[in-house]
């Protein structure tokens, strides 16, 4: 299941990183082809300069842009380049023509730093009920608000920086588009790691979790039939990331998109069987929840503070995890919570090695 012919060509494709590596939710690995891609440009604009270099590269950057899109359900034109999701929404609020007394709707799992955002701008937020204790927002609930009440737009994280679920966003934007309701989806933690072609309105993302592409390069795509705000195209440009991430998303489309997703899927599942009652840790994720992001609550009693001593105590064992702090769905939770999130090259041998750390840990 994880030790697939898929997880095999994907582990031959980079290094073999020095940690267990379970963390593709904070930075994915990129394959050698990334790393090899970013380095030849920048050497190329040493020997030819930095903007004749870009110029030799316009043809190689609208593929990828045609490449990205596709795999995100818009088209080139619509798409543009930040240097992180966060710099993506941030430019998308910026230009955005919105009502004085904006009101935007939110799933429970928000990511903190979009509610900063909305709160730096006035914005009237309202979360959406939950429809199960997974979290997955209730469409039958939000089909009813919208009879009565319509936000200026609804903001949706796709799957949110602490839980592995996957929110409903594509009958989340046919429910809203029916009441002229306009959907933006956070899909940092989607992007190369689950089905994102949903009809939002506008999509955001990053290179550098499950698209294994580097680090400083964000993106956002704009409907051009629906909302149009000013240029958001980063005006400062890491040419050589943008190649990077070209190849990344390259890879992905090479060997299939629903088989990368399928995979996924699959490791999400055989993590939460092996990890799950571990020393009195808690999976929270439904075991066939369709992402390859675990979390887990730590045993009765812990405070946040102990953790984050346990995260610490795995890496000095060798094992890359997160400690998902509140900050990051302070709608849902108090309490930190381990965040597991294995690609495709995970071995059985690694989730063994984590559980067995767990093990002394809990009770």
């Amino acid at each position: 299941m994880y030790v697939s012919e898929l997880g095999e060509q994907w582990r031959r494709s980079r290094l073999r990183p020095e940690v267990v590596h379970l963390d593709s939710a904070a930075a994915g690995r990129s394959s050698n082809a990334v790393i090899g891609t970013i380095s030849a440009h920048l050497w190329r604009e040493t020997e030819r300069g930095s903007y004749i270099a870009a110029e030799d590269r316009v043809e190689e950057i609208a593929r990828d842009k045609r490449d990205l899109a596709s795999l995100i359900g818009h088209t080139a034109d619509e798409l543009a380049f930040r240097e992180s999701a966060r710099a993506a929404l941030r430019a998308l609020l910026t230009y955005w023509n919105l009502p004085i007394s904006t009101t935007v709707w939110v799933a429970k799992n928000e990511f903190g730093p979009n509610l900063v955002e909305f709160e730096r701008r006035g914005f009237a937020v309202r979360p959406l009920p939950d429809a199960d204790i997974a979290g997955h927002v209730d469409t039958d609930a939000l089909e009813n608000m919208l009879q009565f009440e319509q936000p200026d737009f609804i903001h949706i994280c796709h799957i949110g920086a602490m839980s592995g679920i996957v929110q409903p966003v594509t009958r989340i934007v046919e429910i809203a588009h029916a009441a002229g309701v306009p959907v933006v989806v956070d899909m940092a933690q989607t992007a190369g790691h689950t089905p994102t072609v949903t009809g939002a309105d506008v999509v955001y993302g990053t290179s550098r979790k499950w698209l294994a592409g580097p680090r400083g390069v964000g993106f956002v795509a704009v409907r051009k039939d629906a909302l149009r705000p000013v240029e958001i195209e980063s005006s400062e440009a890491f040419v050589a990331g943008r190649l990077g991430l070209g190849m990344a998303v390259s890879e992905v489309l090479g060997i299939g998109q629903q088989r990368v997703f399928r995979e996924l899927a699959l490791i999400g599942r055989a993590t939460r069987e092996r990890l799950d009652g571990i020393g009195s840790w808690e999976v929270l994720e439904p075991v066939d929840e369709p992402s390859a992001i675990t979390t887990l609550a730590p045993p009765p009693g812990w405070q946040p503070s102990d953790v984050a001593a346990a995260r610490a105590k795995l890496l000095s064992l060798g094992i890359l995890v997160t400690c998902a702090d509140s900050w990051r769905a302070p709608l849902t939770t108090e309490q930190s919570l381990l965040r597991v999130s294995p690609h495709l090259d995970v071995e059985r041998e690694d989730l063994d090695k984590l559980a067995d750390a767990l093990r002394t840990m809990g009770y």
